[in-house]
């Protein structure tokens, strides 16, 4: 999965050159965002990226104060550089944020591409075990395989052990780094099952049983999230909105509101309804269990 931050164009060597002389801005002390930018294997330190995130958001406030009161100027609004000024500031803040988070955001969706694929995957592994192929060959197939970030993982296993490092040194390394505890459980039961000399296919098995033990339980803790989660959609993002509209009308015809002022709460109504909308869908596929 590329690292690519995000409202940004440049690439990141570009990015980090431009942004030299915000580091002055950072701090030495160390947070959960040096782990985070580790995890992403990109060549970046904690000081560059809010030394990046400093400098877009400079930018960002700029261009957008110079964008925003110019169409209110246009349209000739009452106080339009202090609204346009005001904008910017708050969209600004939505991308700073958005930028801060997202190593953290990278990490969580790299973590679920793995732990999605890895059913089929030891599924997969079964099959050429029965079939009395390698362990290092099955691993190669698995690298070489369409299983997304697990097959990227095992792309680094292969190369490791292709460098000369012992198959089960190379495993047990990936399995203390990586971030999907799942993940780290399966190269964990490999290597045991390999040091030990076991039956891997009974290792394998057992690993897949676990598994689908534990997707049975994200299941049934989905299912119970989403009731509340629909409960509140529909108060929020249905309800309220269609009675607030129907009272709007109601009011506006008793009061002789002006019918431009009528229109701009329309849009903004409207405008909150879609933004809810999203939000929603974004929760909701954020809560969807990591073993689907």
């Amino acid at each position: 999965m590329k690292f690519k931050i995000p409202f940004t164009l440049s690439g990141l060597e570009t990015l980090k050159r431009k942004s030299k002389i915000f580091i002055k801005l950072t701090g030495y002390k160390k947070s959960k965002l040096d782990d985070y930018l580790e995890s992403t294997e990109e060549d970046i330190t904690r000081r560059q990226y809010l030394a990046i995130c400093y400098r877009r958001f400079l930018f960002n406030i700029l261009i957008f104060s110079v964008v925003f009161t110019s169409i209110l100027g246009v349209f000739l609004i009452t106080n339009f550089f202090i609204f346009g000024v005001l904008g910017a500031l708050v969209l600004s803040g939505f991308i700073f944020f958005n930028q801060i988070n997202y190593p953290r955001i990278h990490v969580l969706n790299k973590k679920r591409e793995i732990e999605k694929n890895l059913i089929p995957l030891l599924q997969d592994m079964i099959v050429q075990l029965n079939s009395g192929v390698p362990i290092f060959q099955i691993l190669s197939n698995i690298a070489d395989s369409d299983y997304g970030e697990a097959s990227y993982e095992f792309k680094k296993i292969v190369k490791e052990i292709n460098s000369g490092v012992g198959q089960i040194q190379a495993i047990e390394k990936y399995a203390k780094i990586n971030t999907s505890a799942y993940f780290r459980r399966v190269l964990w039961q490999i290597s045991n099952g390999l040091r030990s000399g076991s039956d891997m296919t009974m290792v394998i098995s057992e690993g897949i049983k676990n598994l689908s033990a534990e997707q049975e339980i994200q299941i049934q803790s989905y299912g119970g999230k989403l009731n509340p989660l629909i409960m509140f959609y529909m108060l929020i993002a249905v309800i309220l909105p269609s009675l607030g509209i129907t009272f709007l009308i109601i009011i506006s015809s008793l009061l002789g509101i002006e019918e431009t002022l009528i229109k701009v709460i329309f849009a903004i109504v409207f405008v909150l309804v879609v933004f809810m909308q999203i939000m929603f869908l974004g929760l909701i596929k954020s809560k969807r269990p990591s073993l689907l």
